[in-house]
């Protein structure tokens, strides 16, 4: 069984399972399609908590690519967004991109232009860079079945 903790800004989500995704870098096991997820915040503190008490299952592992970009912002210093993003073989697109950011629990309420895609690479430049990212992305559901 693998455990994945999160950020305390998605926490909620991952608990209501309302974000059913999480993209990480390479490491030497991931979850694995079938298998139970544990789901946590603050792993390896004292505030650890389990995030959803039935593990939910692994649906797919997927190869991701991110890729940011800068625009011409004169009103910021720095303004980023996410030019691509390739899962496997396929490229993302606009609308698509903004799916899956609002599906990996990039919340556009509150921004003036409303795009999650723009939070999402707000979030990506500071943890990761501007480089382009390999990793992964690992999908699970709610385990229908205690125990």
């Amino acid at each position: 069984m693998v455990a994945y903790s999160f950020a305390p800004q998605f926490a909620d989500q991952v608990a209501s399972l309302t974000k059913r995704q999480t993209v990480r870098a390479d490491r030497k096991r991931h979850a694995r399609p079938g298998e139970p997820v544990q789901l946590y915040a603050g792993m390896r503190t004292r505030q650890c908590r389990k995030l959803v008490d039935i593990d939910p299952i692994c649906l797919d592992v997927r190869a991701i690519k991110v890729t940011l970009a800068e625009i011409d912002d004169p009103s910021t210093n720095f303004a980023p967004f996410v030019s691509q993003i390739q899962i496997d073989d396929t490229w993302l697109y606009d609308g698509q991109i903004e799916a899956f950011a609002v599906a990996d629990g990039f919340d556009p309420q509150g921004l003036s232009d409303g795009l999650a895609s723009r939070r999402m690479a707000h979030f990506w430049a500071r943890h990761h860079g501007m480089e382009d990212f390999y990793g992964v992305v690992i999908r699970w559901e709610p385990s229908n079945h205690a125990g």
